[in-house]
């Protein structure tokens, strides 16, 4: 049988992601003690308020994110954010610079390639905004040129978070190749052979939104 496994972290009333960026705040709209007086006794219901900035939990990046130009979330295809062949490359052993060698050997085309650095562990933790590891200049050119349809990462970021010119991330999104951030549970995943998924709301005038992020592993 076929098996789900979940990449995403949950979003939390007051969870941090990302330093500098507020903690969603997530609250009732309606709260079922006020929605009695509008239903029949004994029927409740709960209409839940988030705010939130869009780069909350795990969540994609859209070009337009990077680029005026680009792509929105509502402007993705389905099929290049689901049902993606999926590879894992394996980082764990790498300090923090992540380059092509990585890629040695393995076809990343029409893929998507999910980084496994093991940072995940230290989600919910002041490390995990600390030295966290990201992809360097060459290995985002490289996936690039060799036809990566998505590239995911459990790190803080995609790029090392003091270059400021964000190097991976606008090759990638400048390519239209959609960037998951915040990733875990990659080590419970086969190095190939899986199923990705990681589609967000299909909002016009944004580029990037959480997403629920899972792998489909056999038939």
């Amino acid at each position: 049988m076929a098996e789900m496994i979940d990449l995403s972290h949950a979003i939390e009333d007051g969870m941090l992601t990302y330093t500098g960026l507020p903690a969603p705040k997530i609250t009732d709209h309606l709260s079922r003690k006020a929605s009695r007086e509008h239903y029949t006794e004994g029927t409740t219901f709960q209409i839940g308020k988030i705010e939130m900035v869009a780069n909350t939990g795990t969540y994609i990046d859209a070009p337009f994110h990077r680029f005026a130009g680009g792509r929105d979330l509502s402007q993705f295809d389905l099929d290049s954010v689901a049902n993606l062949d999926g590879l894992v490359l394996r980082a764990e052993s790498i300090s923090r610079a992540i380059t092509p060698d990585l890629c040695h050997g393995r076809d990343v085309g029409g893929k998507a390639v999910l980084v496994h650095t093991g940072w995940d562990r230290h989600w919910s933790t002041p490390h995990y905004f600390e030295s966290h590891p990201f992809l360097t200049r060459q290995a985002a050119e490289y996936l690039k040129s060799a036809g990566a349809a998505l590239v995911g990462i459990d790190s803080l970021n995609i790029d090392d978070n003091t270059d400021g010119t964000r190097p991976a991330h606008t090759i990638l999104l400048e390519a239209n190749i959609p960037i998951v951030e915040h990733m875990c549970n990659l080590n419970s995943l086969p190095d190939s052979g899986f199923k990705f998924f990681a589609v967000p709301a299909p909002v016009r005038g944004m580029g990037s939104f959480p997403v629920r992020a899972f792998a489909l592993i056999g038939d």
